[in-house]
């Protein structure tokens, strides 16, 4: 990756945004830990196992709409500050998980999906500034590399540590203090320019200006639709309802369920800054993007009717490593949109794109998951799920065609 012209005016972006990377680590951990703790957690909260299913879904709500502050506040302020902020409110929301009662528990997810949103598009927004157009695709993979490797984490490592007795308050106490560090940290060296960012065109037009930018731009909803529809077989499913759809359809052991769960987002560490790169060095978006939508396909269609031909966790990691194209859209709506109001097409992104994540978990829920443990036939119950998210990754590759490309290969053409 290159930096960008000027190297005194950039390096402490990129210094920030190398820390902006430990947040967006660590909130990849706190969306994806959950899932490997519903026991434990059902206990803290005094619930049922399903009723903690449904208290992490709310991190999606407040995703996606806390997304669309978070553009505003870093284009009009900067990320002095907002970034900061948002780190500070996911570490009230992990020490809520560590009060018993349920109004902690949906009131700490809550906070934890709001403050989320401030770390990807911050740490795109740092990026942004700290890097030259031609790498701003490596970037944002690296950034989403980063981000999947703390999702990996959040499943391998701390599974075992749960199930084998560490206490699931105290781990969530370290995740709020880990989190409070990280944003000290983010605020003591990320540059202020609160007054370069008053100074943007957006500002002069009003609050919502950036937004009405982004949003009267067709290009915006295809890229979010995209997004949405390639993220959503790795936050829903691999993050939320694998481990539990693979021990009770697959009839794989706890362990291994976890383990084979954990590739996805460990794919994604190789395939979010690979793909990234391939686009940069085409110079083109759509080619890498189609590539790895239809690998997803490709790779479904083995799981589900060829499971002797690659063992689970093989699969699902190439899985992850094709599902890295869903990065690039965010590469496109930024190249879609004009610069000044680079925080709000990211902000929009998250909305949009997690707008479709939840919209799609409560039907994937009523379809397949309130019958996991209960079906007839484990294997058809299996294939239903997976044709779900085969449709859905098929829906992408078609509403991809209609997207413009923006890479620089084809300005140069």
């Amino acid at each position: 990756m290159e930096i960008s012209s000027n190297p005194n005016r950039t390096r402490p972006y990129v210094i920030a945004w190398v820390f902006s990377l430990i947040f967006y680590f660590l909130e990849y951990a706190v969306r994806s830990g959950p899932a490997v703790m519903l026991p434990e957690l059902a206990g803290v909260f005094g619930v049922t196992a399903v009723e903690v299913g449904s208290i992490l879904g709310t991190y999606y709500y407040t995703y996606s709409l806390a997304g669309l502050v978070a553009g505003i506040a870093l284009d009009r302020t900067g990320a002095k500050y907002a970034l900061p902020a948002g780190v500070a409110v996911v570490a009230l929301g992990c020490l809520l998980f560590a009060v018993p009662g349920s109004l902690a528990g949906n009131s700490g997810r809550l906070l934890q999906g709001a403050g989320s949103a401030f770390a990807f598009t911050g740490s795109v927004y740092l990026a942004s500034r700290g890097f030259q157009a031609r790498s701003l695709a490596t970037a944002i993979g690296a950034t989403q590399c980063l981000g999947m490797l703390g999702g990996a984490v959040g499943q391998f490592a701390v599974g075992p540590l749960i199930h084998q007795g560490f206490d699931v308050r105290t781990f969530w106490v370290l995740m709020g203090l880990a989190n409070l560090a990280t944003g000290l940290a983010l605020f003591f060296i990320t540059p202020n320019d609160a007054a370069e960012q008053a100074r943007q065109p957006a500002a002069a037009g009003g609050l919502l200006q950036p937004y009405k930018i982004v949003f009267s731009n067709p290009q915006s909803y295809l890229c979010g639709l995209i997004a949405g529809l390639l993220f959503a077989p790795t936050t829903i499913f691999a993050m939320n309802w694998g481990v539990a759809s693979l021990q009770q359809d697959q009839h794989m052991s706890y362990e291994a369920a976890i383990w084979a769960c954990s590739m996805v987002p460990l794919g994604w560490v190789l395939g979010c800054p690979l793909l990234g790169w391939l686009a940069d060095l085409l110079g083109r978006r759509k080619p890498v993007l189609l590539a790895g939508a239809v690998c997803m396909v490709l790779v479904g269609l083995q799981e589900l009717y060829v499971p002797a031909l690659l063992p689970m966790y093989a699969s699902l990691f190439l899985f992850g490593v094709a599902s890295g194209a869903a990065m690039i859209p965010y590469s496109i709506i930024k190249e879609a949109n004009p610069d000044h109001v680079k925080g709000s097409a990211t902000g929009a992104m998250n909305f949009l794109t997690f707008s479709v994540t939840a919209l799609l978990g409560p039907l994937f829920a009523h379809l397949y998951g309130q019958s996991l443990g209960n079906a007839d036939d484990p294997i058809a119950h299996f294939r239903t799920g997976g044709f779900f998210w085969i449709g859905c990754t098929s829906l992408a590759i078609l509403a991809s065609l209609l997207l413009r490309e923006t890479g620089l290969g084809r300005r140069a053409a």
